[in-house]
């Protein structure tokens, strides 16, 4: 990957007032992105940044005013990570996370993280002062040549490693399986490898829109052109089958392996030696409304 566009940018507020069902209030230390992934559901806040390079080749390193009175966000729900990882390789130089973390500390926010990196190793102590801390790495693969064909990020084994830290140190974790490619993601093995290091297992299917459907499809077709038939089904006749399917076989899976499965539910308030639920976002009203309409249609 080509050096990235850095910029360096004064912000009025970084805490902004969120609609996400999972927190109050979303927090992006970084505009902008150098993961690289090819399936990035971000890429469309390129619309809104004022750059010309292309998503993914920019980084904007935000600063902004001292949080003056942190407290008023005790008991508050903040999303890290929201739209960019606050783990960038980059963090490791302009530390805009770890600034933010050290503002708030004390102030009895409840944080949540999304990162793709192990870079966050560096603030485990920091975070573990959080109550109800909870972090959550992105692994839709075991598999390191595809993981490198589809971003930049670290390894799979080392995002691993680092939520295996994070677990045993008593922080709340989470593998977010997404996006689940059809054929490709092997979600059972996924579950395996990360059952005893994890609270939350959080299922999403891949959902092409935008520019990078074309980018996916064409990979698929030059990588694996037995599949291509089976994402022009998912994709351009939006038949969702396969979803359906997935569904069946993953909760069949769950209980034979004694986990939970559960559907558009993230509550956690299960005690931290449980184990983990593995939550379905299969986009799953959709889903069953499609095969409801299937089956009466065949009636």
């Amino acid at each position: 990957m080509n050096t990235p566009v850095i910029q360096e940018i004064e912000v009025k507020n970084i805490l902004s007032k969120s609609n996400l069902p999972v927190c109050e209030y979303s927090v992006n230390p970084y505009v902008g992105c150098t993961h690289g992934c090819k399936y990035c559901y971000a890429s469309f806040m390129k619309r809104f940044t004022g750059h010309a390079e292309p998503w993914g080749t920019f980084i904007d390193v935000k600063y902004w005013p001292e949080i003056k009175n942190p407290k008023k966000y005790a008991g508050k729900e903040l999303f890290i990570g929201s739209v960019t990882d606050p783990y960038l390789p980059q963090e490791e130089t302009y530390e805009r996370t770890r600034a933010l973390l050290m503002q708030l500390k004390g102030s009895g926010a409840k944080i949540s993280i999304a990162t793709k990196s192990d870079l966050i190793l560096r603030d485990l102590n920091l975070i573990k002062t959080f109550p109800e801390a909870r972090v959550s790495w992105s692994v839709n693969t075991l598999d390191e040549d595809f993981k490198s064909d589809m971003d930049s990020a670290v390894s799979v084994d080392r995002r691993l490693a680092a939520m295996e830290a994070f677990y045993r140190e008593g922080i709340r974790t989470t593998c977010f399986v997404s996006p689940i490619f059809p054929g490709i993601t092997d979600i059972k093995a996924i579950i395996q490898r990360v059952k005893k290091q994890c609270n939350l297992i959080w299922l999403e299917n891949l959902n092409l829109r935008g520019s990078y459907k074309t980018v996916i499809l064409a990979y698929i077709q030059s990588k694996y052109p037995h599949l291509l038939p089976l994402y022009q089904e998912i994709f351009h006749d939006g038949n969702r089958n396969y979803w359906e399917m997935l569904d069946e076989q993953v909760k069949a899976y769950a209980a034979e392996i004694g986990l939970d499965y559960v559907t558009n539910d993230d509550s956690i308030s299960r005690p931290f030696d449980a184990p983990p639920v593995v939550v379905n976002y299969f986009y799953h009203s959709e889903i069953k409304k499609s095969a409801k309409k299937g089956g009466e249609n065949n009636a």
